[in-house]
C-alpha cells in the first residue's frame, strides 16, 4: 500500500519483500551509526536476519508502519504509535534513516511533512501530534524546528549514554498549526 509520494521520495507499507533489504540496511553492514541517534540508551538488540524477520512479522501490511524510499531504493522506516492506548487522542511518530550518505540532505523534514500530512488526513479526530527524542540528537531536534513544531517538554537528565545524562526532549504540533503552515 502506498501512502504517499513527493518526487523521488515513496512512504509505503511495509511488505514481506523488504524485510531482507531492510535487514541488510539496518545490521547487514558496518554501519550502525543510526544505533548511536535512535534511543542509543536502551540498547537494543542487533538483530540476526531469523530475528528480525521475526519481529517484523507483526509490522507487515500496516498503516502505522512504513518503509522509506528514495529513488526506488529503501532508505528508512517511520512510524506511529498511540501514547494513550485505546484512548486514541494522543499520537506520537519516529523516524529512522539508516545509511549515513542520506543525512543531512533535508531527508528528515521532507519524509516527515509527508508522513504528518497522513497522519491527520487518515486520522480526521486527531488534534495533536509529537515525536520525542533526546538532547544527543541534535538533527532530529532540527527537524522538529524546522516543521514548527512546540518544544513541549524537556525531562532533565533521565536518559544515560556513554556515562553521560541526557535530556528526553518532546515536540508536539496541533492539527490547526499545522493547517496553518500549509
Amino acid at each position: 500500500m502506498q501512502i504517499t509520494t513527493d518526487n523521488n521520495l515513496e512512504i509505503r507499507s511495509i511488505q514481506e519483500q523488504d524485510i531482507d533489504e531492510l535487514w541488510k540496511l539496518a545490521f547487514g553492514s558496518n554501519d550502525l551509526e543510526w544505533k548511536n541517534w535512535n534511543g542509543p540508551y536502551f540498547n537494543d538488540p542487533i538483530y540476526t536476519l531469523d530475528g528480525f524477520r521475526e519481529q517484523m512479522a507483526s509490522r507487515l501490511n500496516r498503516d502505522d508502519s512504513a518503509v522509506i524510499l528514495l529513488d526506488g531504493r529503501i532508505i528508512g522506516e517511520i512510524s506511529w504509535y498511540w501514547m494513550d492506548g485505546s484512548l486514541k487522542k494522543w499520537l506520537e511518530f519516529g523516524l529512522v534513516i539508516y545509511s549515513q550518505q542520506e543525512w543531512c540532505k533535508g531527508l528528515g523534514t521532507q519524509i516527515c511533512k509527508l508522513w504528518i500530512d497522513y497522519i491527520f488526513l487518515s486520522q480526521p479526530n486527531l488534534q495533536h501530534l509529537g515525536f520525542t527524542t533526546w538532547s544527543g540528537n541534535k538533527r532530529m531536534m532540527r527537524i522538529g524546528e524546522k516543521l514548527g513544531m512546540t518544544l513541549e517538554a524537556r525531562v532533565r537528565k533521565v536518559r544515560y549514554w556513554q556515562n553521560r545524562y541526557f535530556d528526553s526532549i518532546k515536540f508536539g504540533l496541533l492539527r490547526e498549526e499545522w493547517q496553518a503552515q500549509r
